[in-house]
């Protein structure tokens, strides 16, 4: 059957390499090639590596299954479609090469002018180097246009970022293609200029080397060291034991000499990491429960040292040019389980980020102080946006990209929205917009739970429901047509951000398509849900959805008039398609925002186990904002959304969320 995407026929991958990271490449192209039934080849020329890859996938799918991950069925499956080998001739057929050997430009040559005599012309090499150039790797490939590097990030099945490096010869249509390939596979492609390291790994080898010069210098012990850049960097774990855990030592060792060469002479492997690499040893680590203790002395200098460190490597990443602050605040933070950089700058202060990196460097000689620090001094801090902004056929293509915590809402996200919508607005050159989110899951997950558990007060609920209005009103009020593309599940603020829209358009066949779930929290929406809903879909239904939080599936949403059509092909496409046919006046406007003036009265509903006392707010917004203009009845929402704040329910319905769950049900006092 195989998969495609975007002229990409995909009937067969080979990944070579069964050491470290192979397997966990090839078990995640299980987990999303399993239903198309893509052949998958793991080649390597050790019987035991590959004995041991098959138990390694083996063992990780049984967990799957044992944790519900996967049905025994997709598990089955995907353990059939994996095929271990030593013999190369069996890279025949493939449409995919992904090479995942050791670090070592001969073997990676020798490997790909083997691989090029089994293979056709059209057939994809792909090296999941973490450092070399792909100018070096694909050297003697005749056809070097197919040809990239796409790093994959420890651990391989579940780290989602992949590094996207091109040559200088490889096609720039097929580097698009293969980034949107990787989103509709469930992982953040960033793509990175051809640069020795990339753009991620000289700042986690950096950190390294920064905490063995820290040990060397007498600034702590070992536990200590990984404490302190652990918690200052809310690391999931500190130096020390990430290189224990990832076998990192020889490569990192490695890649610190090399980057001696191709960066700056500051780069470079410690005498105690040379001497661990040749030892074979791993670090003394904290055991799991060992508490360390760290004197506030040490804590201060190591903290300075991590901070100054850190924000110093990831200036020097911008400073090269090989990729943008958004991609590299994004990617680093999921990829290496860290503080995003620059916005930790911006919340540290960038006065205060500008001397801790003045202050190491001036200890740290041989790093040059970073020229794009001076600038974001001068700005007043880092500019950073989670919209990803493309243009196709006159239409600017906006997409909401926050993959870790799919694509939620807060005011900074708003903000940023609406400055792009007015900024496409002015251009003469764009008819219309698409909003869309990045991914397949989730166009937006809703708003930020953490910034609604924050309000104290019906004045503040008030404040934040008008702020939230207010930008959805700039978009709702566009003079040019703005189109949203539901890539996924619309849940709370995504749904009432859809709304606002001048029209919607789903993929097809979604589950679930939108939902208003705020009910089971303890509260109404508040940004336009109680008003747009009933709007677009009637009232009597509206309530229904609204009163109850249920999911509205995609075939529902399109009967309903929630959406107004359902995209057959490329989703973006389409969305693309519908936005030119709306500003060309091909496809007339919806108008279904303004009141019929109704008497309608709230109906009885079976509401479970939800708060009646939140229901009795939800049935005021509904049926007498449906009465009222669309501004008078927005202003309505937000005062009975204030109103909330004091009852207890929605206390309960956020704590019960925030501790169980989304899919407990809270135990409310209608009250």
């Amino acid at each position: 059957m195989g998969f495609n995407h975007k002229g990409l026929d995909i009937e067969k991958i080979t990944v070579i390499g069964a050491g470290q990271i192979g397997p966990d490449i090839c078990l995640h192209f299980s987990k999303v090639f399993w239903k198309n039934n893509v052949k998958l080849v793991i080649i390597d020329i050790s019987e035991d590596a590959l004995t041991r890859a098959e138990g390694k996938i083996g063992k990780k799918i049984d967990r799957g299954v044992e944790t519900g991950a996967f049905k025994p069925a997709m598990a089955e499956a995907m353990k059939n479609s994996i095929t271990y080998t030593s013999d190369y001739s069996n890279v025949a057929g493939s449409n995919i090469v992904v090479e995942a050997a050791t670090e070592d430009e001969k073997i990676k040559d020798i490997i790909f002018r083997q691989v090029e005599g089994f293979t056709d012309e059209n057939c994809l090499f792909f090296s999941n180097s973490s450092h070399m150039k792909p100018e070096v790797i694909f050297r003697n490939i005749a056809n070097k246009g197919r040809t990239m590097v796409t790093h994959y990030f420890f651990p391989a099945e579940r780290n989602p970022v992949v590094e996207v490096v091109p040559g200088v010869d490889t096609d720039p249509g097929l580097v698009e293609n293969v980034m949107s390939l990787y989103e509709a596979i469930g992982k953040v492609p960033i793509e990175v200029k051809s640069s020795y390291g990339y753009a991620i790994d000289p700042i986690f080898e950096g950190l390294c080397e920064l905490a063995i010069l820290c040990l060397e210098k007498g600034y702590g012990t070992v536990k200590e060291i990984d404490k302190m850049a652990q918690n200052t960097l809310r690391q999931g774990v500190g130096p020390f034991t990430a290189l224990n855990l990832t076998g990192g030592n020889p490569i990192t060792n490695h890649g610190l000499e090399e980057m001696r060469e191709s960066h700056i002479k500051w780069f470079r492997s410690p005498k105690t990491l040379q001497e661990a690499t040749a030892a074979g040893t791993k670090w003394d680590t904290a055991k799991r429960g060992e508490e360390v203790e760290v004197s506030d002395e040490k804590a201060k200098v190591l903290r300075n040292q991590f901070l100054g460190g850190y924000f110093a490597l990831a200036c020097y990443i911008i400073d090269l040019g090989i990729t943008n602050v958004d991609d590299l605040d994004m990617a680093t933070e999921i990829s290496l389980v860290i503080a995003a950089p620059f916005t930790l700058m911006n919340k540290t202060g960038i006065e205060e980020s500008y001397n801790l990196v003045k202050e190491w460097c001036e200890e740290h000689t041989d790093f040059p102080f970073p020229k794009s620090l001076e600038q974001a001094k001068q700005n007043g801090g880092w500019e950073i946006s989670n919209i990803v902004r493309n243009t196709r056929d006159k239409v600017a293509v906006l997409t909401i990209r926050r993959p870790k915590v799919l694509n939620a809402l807060n005011l900074n996200v708003l903000a940023q929205l609406k400055k792009e919508v007015q900024i496409a607005e002015a251009d003469e050159n764009i008819d219309a917009m698409v909003i869309t989110g990045f991914g397949t899951k989730a166009f937006v997950s809703g708003a930020d739970l953490n910034m609604l558990a924050a309000l104290k007060t019906p004045d503040q609920g008030y404040d934040n429901s008008h702020t939230f209005q207010g930008f959805l009103n700039d978009i709702g009020n566009c003079k040019k047509p703005i189109v949203c593309a539901l890539n996924g599940f619309a849940f709370g603020g995504g749904n009432e951000l859809a709304m606002s829209c001048t029209a919607r358009i789903a993929k097809k066949g979604l589950r679930v398509v939108a939902c208003q779930p705020e009910v089971n929290l303890g509260f109404i929406p508040g940004a336009g849900g109680t008003q747009r809903l009933p709007r677009l879909v009637g009232v009597d239904i509206a309530a229904e959805i609204l009163r109850t939080g249920r999911p509205v599936s995609g075939k529902e949403a399109s009967e309903i008039g929630l959406i107004d059509r359902e995209a057959e092909g490329d989703l973006l496409e389409d969305a693309v398609a519908f936005a030119n046919q709306l500003a060309s006046g091909q496809v007339p406007l919806r108008d279904s925002m303004k009141s019929n003036g109704s008497t309608h009265e709230p109906t009885n509903l079976d509401i479970g186990h939800l708060s009646k006392k939140i229901d009795e707010i939800m049935n005021r917004a509904i049926y007498d904002g449906y009465k009222l203009p669309l501004d008078e009845a927005l202003e309505l929402e937000s005062k009975l959304f204030g109103e909330c704040i004091l009852t207890d329910d929605m206390k309960i319905g956020l704590e019960n969320f925030k501790k169980n769950g989304p899919r407990a049900k809270a135990d409310f006092k209608h009250s």
